[in-house]
């Protein structure tokens, strides 16, 4: 390169390195949480270049140990760059001078930044579901220690049929645990490496991508150079998934709140507040925020959806405000979770105030139709018996003068009065739904053995998605202490 070549060049850099746009194409602000991430997809490349001969041993060194310094120092001390990629090694290169700049060889930010985004992303989806995972296990340990204690069911929030402290709390159980098996679907597809697809293109250097996969714990390489730096579906994938988690928690704090206003559950004094006037106030306040999230999670999902919708391939600066709107969606669903799990488990259930309640608004009426239809009346006819006689009051008289009434015949022919009175009590109600998944003791029993045994599969999943994250980072650090 002649000098006026050089000077061309400078000029350039300097046109492009400064003025307001500069600070407004920065995205240091958001790359705090990058800065890990970054370090170690440096360091799997680096040693990567240098296994491939494309780096001498002693530049690889050099930069290792640079980055060894850049960390000590922290992501405060970096100096000004676009964004933390452009500032680690623009720091490499003020330690070691310019064969620091050898760390980009056959790279471009392009798959730097996706490496980076998957490799920190994996790790807040598997903090989501390790936190999910012991959500479920609070949940069934109310389920175990509730188990016969009755309690109201409604549907359209009006008295419907009487249920268990114990059933209710699995079917959340039950809802978190299909959240649980999109959250590691959606960590299988983020788990792919993009590093070695260059800006787009791939490069012309032999570079070893499966190599620096192992690295990093990548599970796979994505194929194509031109989808591997453009993607973000995988944080569509995650956000959504984090949206319904979000979705699963509203209802059960809705729940929560309802039943508190009713006097059907109490909530520890950690998970609630006072009134700044009203002293005698005790608000469910946390599980009003959990309830909010599920708007903050799906405004997050559309933002990041927005910002997606109709980039060309490959890649655009757009990418940029993208990931900001799912770590806020990653980071505000996981706290729920854990708010939500901890104002659950401490809760206190009181059995009479739940037992009266659970026959409130003649809510074993659906039990007296199904013993009449057991007993052979049409199940319509049997209907129309109890509608009947829930216009004139929830007993055994009622029934009889309503069955009397619709049929022309004797309750007394058809089943017996201590049968209609025992259909009548929430508790024997309770007792008499014994199909699959109900509330009776056996159903509720082998409910929560599928609970407890679905819930160590997946925390037995998690944990070695941990586990191999864990290996490649002890597998890294080994390579790294052969050069530096």
């Amino acid at each position: 390169m002649s000098d006026g070549e050089a000077g061309d060049t400078v000029v350039r850099r300097e046109r492009f390195a400064g003025g307001p746009a500069r600070e407004f194409l920065s995205s240091m602000g958001f790359d705090a949480r990058l800065f890990a991430a970054d370090l170690a997809v440096d360091r799997a490349h680096v040693v990567m270049l240098a296994e491939r001969d494309i780096v001498s041993e002693a530049d690889a060194s050099a930069i290792l140990g640079a980055l060894d310094d850049v960390e000590d120092a922290g992501f405060d001390a970096l100096p000004d760059g676009e964004d933390v990629h452009e500032a680690i090694e623009t720091a490499v290169i003020e330690r070691v001078g310019p064969e620091g700049g050898r760390m980009h060889t056959a790279r471009s930010r392009n798959d730097e930044v996706a490496a980076c985004l998957r490799y920190e992303y994996r790790a807040a989806l598997l903090d989501a579901i390790e936190t999910v995972v012991e959500a479920r296990e609070a949940l069934c340990d109310v389920a175990e220690a509730e188990r016969e204690t009755v309690m109201p069911g409604y549907t359209h929030l009006q008295p419907a049929q009487p249920t268990t402290v114990a059933h209710w709390a699995l079917s959340y159980e039950a809802a978190l645990a299909r959240d649980t098996e999109r959250l590691l679907d959606a960590y299988e597809r983020t788990n792919r490496s993009p590093l070695g697809a260059a800006a787009f293109a791939g490069t012309p250097f032999e570079i070893d991508r499966e190599r620096t996969a192992d690295l990093l714990g990548f599970d796979a390489v994505l194929s194509n150079s031109m989808d591997a730096v453009s993607a973000r579906d995988f944080l569509v994938e995650g956000s959504a998934a984090f949206a319904g988690l979000a979705t699963t928690l509203a209802g059960l704090a809705e729940d929560v709140v309802v039943f508190a206003n009713k006097g059907l559950v109490e909530l520890s004094d950690d998970y609630s507040s006072t009134s700044s006037i009203m002293p005698q106030k005790k608000n469910p306040d946390t599980l009003e925020l959990v309830r909010s999230v599920a708007g903050d999670a799906t405004g997050g999902l559309q933002a990041l959806l927005s910002t997606l919708k109709g980039l060309p391939r490959a890649y655009n600066r757009d990418l940029q405000n993208a990931s900001p709107h799912a770590w806020r969606v990653a980071d505000a669903v996981t706290d729920a979770v854990d708010v939500a799990a901890g104002a659950v488990a401490t809760a206190e259930w009181p059995a009479e105030a739940l037992e009266s309640a659970a026959g409130e608004g003649f809510s074993t009426a659906t039990g007296v139709a199904d013993l009449l239809a057991m007993h052979g009346l049409p199940f319509r006819t049997a209907h129309e018996v109890v509608a009947t006689a829930a216009e004139r009051g929830a007993d055994v008289d009622a029934v009889a003068d309503a069955y009397a009434d619709v049929t022309g015949d004797d309750l007394t022919a058809r089943v017996a009065r201590e049968d209609v009175a025992a259909a009548l009590d929430p508790t024997a109600s309770v007792e008499s739904r014994g199909s699959a998944g109900g509330p009776a003791p056996d159903a509720l029993a082998a409910s929560l053995a599928a609970s407890l045994e679905r819930l160590e599969s997946d925390a037995a999943v998690a944990g070695e998605r941990a586990e191999a994250l864990e290996s490649a980072a002890a597998t890294l650090s080994a390579e790294v202490s052969r050069y530096a």
